[in-house]
Order: structure tokens, then C-alpha cells, then sequence
């Protein structure tokens, strides 16, 4: 065989990643340096701790857990979870986009962020990372009786006030993770609301790319990873609150404003509530957060998390 077919592609998924005839993986580069790797162990914001923990030994998943400040013996804080986006195959909690973000959210609704690393497709294909970002709440949960493997959570965490929180395809999860915990039930953690922020369900443009991703779905509606409203569990759905987000000029706008009326319509017996961002574009809080736009995003999104 002509060694030079291997430099030949056999998928292109622009933005996000390329793969070639001989089965490497190639991903697209980001040139502002917005996904800049931040290491463990600083202070970005005065009293804020944050480190990384392993989650599960046996697949690898890691987490990055945010402190807030300390101001007496015994405090506990409301628990954000957090699912972040990248199409399935790009991004991490270890990134500045998501430090950013997370450092804000910790510092304005002063609670403790929790960020999933769930591992990647294509080379981990779909459905692993769904499974990875609700193990990951499973392990949340086994720190409700104080005696989990992680200290911070055991001595600081409300796991009886717990928000998810996700961007896109971190969206997407995060409605997936609520409604699974909802259907098979987490003891000692409850989730007060979902946050659900740009969110990916589907749409042709990409169906081609989560199908590649996901080999067993059909990329079609009739999947209800794209598509909840097929979802017969989608009444479980374990939350109080569902706070839907959009973006005017977001292509994926649409889908986001069908989920909200899907939620609205449904059996589950929830509150859900709509927020638009007019002439705003996919995400622009996460890459442009100090933006006159951005703003009042974010302070929603710390509202809904701080009512009581």
C-alpha cells in the first residue's frame, strides 16, 4: 500500500477535528490561545482555590473543584456542577476560557464549582462521555455523608443544593445527567436547577458530525440525546428549575428555544424559563466574558443559582 494514503482524510470536521485514512486524530487549533492550559495550584482570584482530583481510577476522568473563600468554621456551599462544551471532542475544565468562567460563577454566587473532564470523542466515541459526566455526579453524591474521598467536599459542599451547568455540547449533557439522575435516583444529592446554556440538540449541519461521534445513534430526531421531546423519561427530569439560555444569531438558537418549549409542554413538573441574548452570537459569554453583552448573561445565570 502507498504509505502516502495515509496523509489522505478520510472525515473533516471543521472546526473541531480532522481524521485520516490511517486512523489519526487531528484537531484545529484555536489562534487566539483561548483554550490555554491553566495548571493546578493558582490563586486567579484572591481566596479562591482550585485544584484537580480524580474522579473514577479505572476510566482516568478528572476534576477540577473551585474553593471559595473561607470565612468561619462550618460553612457550606451550594455545589455547581459543570459540563463544559467543545462538540464532544474539544475543550476541558483545565482551560482559561472554562477558569474564567468558573471563577466568576464561584466568586459571584460564592459556592464551589465542580468542572467534569468526561473523556473525548472520536477517540472516545459517544455515549462514553455522557456516561463519564453522570458518574461523575455519582461521585458527587457518595460525599453526602461526609466520608467521600475528597475533603473539600466532604467539609465544605451542600450537596442538597446542587446546580448543573453546562454550554453547549456541555448543555446537552448536563439535561441528560438531570434526567438520568431524576429516572434512576442519586440518595444524599439533590438538584435544585440545570442551567442550560446554548445549547447543542442536534440540527443538520451536524448530524453527519454526531453520528461519526456517536456510531450508535442515527443523528436524526429520532434520538433523544438530540431530540428530548422522544425522551419517555424526560418527566423524570430531577430538577426544580430549568433556566434556558440563547443567542440571537446562535445557529443552534432555534433548537435551544424548541427544548424550552418541550420542557414547558412536558409532564415533568418543573419551572423553566426562557433568557435571550439579542444580536449575540454561540458562547460569546465564555470568549469575550468582560463584553457589554455578556454581562448581564452572567448575572443571570448567578441570579437564578443565589434565589432562594
Amino acid at each position: 500500500m502507498d504509505s502516502s494514503s495515509n496523509s489522505e482524510i478520510s472525515h473533516d470536521f471543521p472546526p473541531f477535528f480532522k481524521v485520516y485514512k490511517d486512523g489519526r486524530v487531528e484537531r484545529y487549533t484555536i489562534p487566539d490561545g483561548a483554550l490555554k492550559h491553566v495548571p493546578a495550584g493558582l490563586e486567579p482570584v484572591p481566596g479562591i482555590q482550585f485544584k484537580d482530583v480524580v474522579v473514577s481510577s479505572e476510566t482516568g476522568v478528572k476534576a477540577r473543584i473551585f474553593l471559595p473563600k473561607i470565612d468561619g468554621p462550618g460553612e457550606r456551599f451550594s455545589v455547581v456542577v459543570h459540563y463544559h462544551g467543545g462538540g464532544f471532542c474539544a475543550g476541558s475544565p483545565f482551560d482559561s476560557i472554562s477558569q474564567n468562567f468558573l471563577t466568576y460563577l464561584v466568586t459571584h454566587a460564592n459556592v464551589i464549582a465542580i468542572s467534569i473532564d468526561y473523556r473525548l470523542a472520536p477517540e472516545h466515541p459517544l455515549p462514553i462521555a455522557y456516561d463519564d459526566s453522570l458518574a461523575a455526579l455519582q461521585w458527587i453524591a457518595s460525599h453526602s455523608e461526609g466520608s467521600g474521598p475528597e475533603p473539600w467536599l466532604n467539609e465544605y459542599a451542600d450537596l442538597g443544593r446542587v446546580f448543573l451547568v453546562g454550554e453547549s455540547a456541555g448543555a446537552n449533557i448536563a439535561h441528560y445527567v438531570a434526567v438520568q439522575a431524576g429516572t434512576i435516583g442519586l440518595d444524599g444529592l439533590k438538584i435544585n436547577g440545570v442551567l442550560i446554556v446554548h445549547p447543542f440538540f442536534g440540527g443538520k449541519e451536524v448530524d453527519k458530525m454526531y453520528k461519526y461521534l456517536c456510531p450508535t445513534s442515527s443523528g436524526r430526531d429520532d434520538d433523544p440525546k438530540l431530540n428530548p421531546g422522544v425522551d419517555p423519561n424526560l418527566k423524570n427530569m430531577g430538577c426544580d428549575r430549568v433556566l434556558v439560555c440563547v443567542a440571537e444569531k446562535d445557529w443552534l438558537r432555534n433548537r435551544g428555544e424548541a427544548y424550552y418549549e418541550t420542557l414547558a409542554k412536558s409532564e415533568w413538573g418543573g419551572k423553566v424559563e426562557f433568557y435571550e441574548t439579542l444580536d449575540a452570537e454561540h458562547c460569546f459569554h465564555k470568549f469575550n466574558p468582560h463584553s457589554e453583552k455578556a454581562a448581564p448573561l452572567l448575572r443571570k445565570m448567578v441570579d437564578f443559582i443565589t434565589q432562594e
